[in-house]
C-alpha cells in the first residue's frame, strides 16, 4: 500500500482524471505490485535462519597416516629377511598361512612360529624407535 501512494506522489500526472479513474489506477497500481512481490520471492531461494551455525566439513589430514607408514616402514627393514618376508605375506598381501608357505617355500607350522617372532621383534623395534601403543 505505501509502495502504491509513493507513486501516485510521485507520478501525479497518472492521477489526471482526464486521463481515467484514480481509483482504478490506485487498484491497478497495487495489483501490479503485488505481483511482481510474489514473482521475486517465487524465483529467489528462501533465506534461512538459524542461530547455529555450520559444522564445517571434517578435515582428513594424511600427514598422520603417512608418518606412521614410514615409520612401520623403517621398522620392518629393521627385522631380518625371513621374519619381514613373513609379515609382508600375511598382513600386507592378505595371505594366509598355506598360500604365504606356498610362496615362501617353507611349511605352514613355520609361517605360525616366524610370524609369532616376527611380531614381537616388530614391537622391540618400534619401542626403541620411540613408537608406544
Amino acid at each position: 500500500m505505501q509502495e502504491t501512494l509513493l507513486r501516485a506522489w510521485r507520478h501525479p500526472e497518472s492521477l489526471d482524471p482526464r486521463r481515467g479513474s484514480v481509483r482504478a489506477w490506485l487498484f491497478t497500481t497495487a495489483r501490479n505490485l503485488a505481483i511482481d512481490a510474489w514473482r521475486r520471492r517465487s524465483t529467489r531461494v528462501g533465506e534461512v535462519y538459524t542461530d547455529e551455525l555450520p559444522e564445517p566439513p571434517e578435515v582428513v589430514d594424511e600427514t598422520e597416516r603417512a608418518v606412521e607408514a614410514w615409520t612401520v616402514a623403517e621398522a620392518l627393514n629393521r627385522l631380518s629377511p625371513s621374519h619381514r618376508d613373513v609379515l609382508v605375506e600375511c598382513f600386507y598381501q592378505g595371505r594366509s598361512v598355506a598360500e604365504a608357505a606356498s610362496r615362501l617355500g617353507v611349511p605352514p607350522g613355520t609361517v605360525k612360529s616366524r610370524t609369532h617372532y616376527a611380531l614381537r621383534s616388530l614391537r622391540l623395534v618400534l619401542a626403541e624407535m620411540g613408537v608406544t601403543g
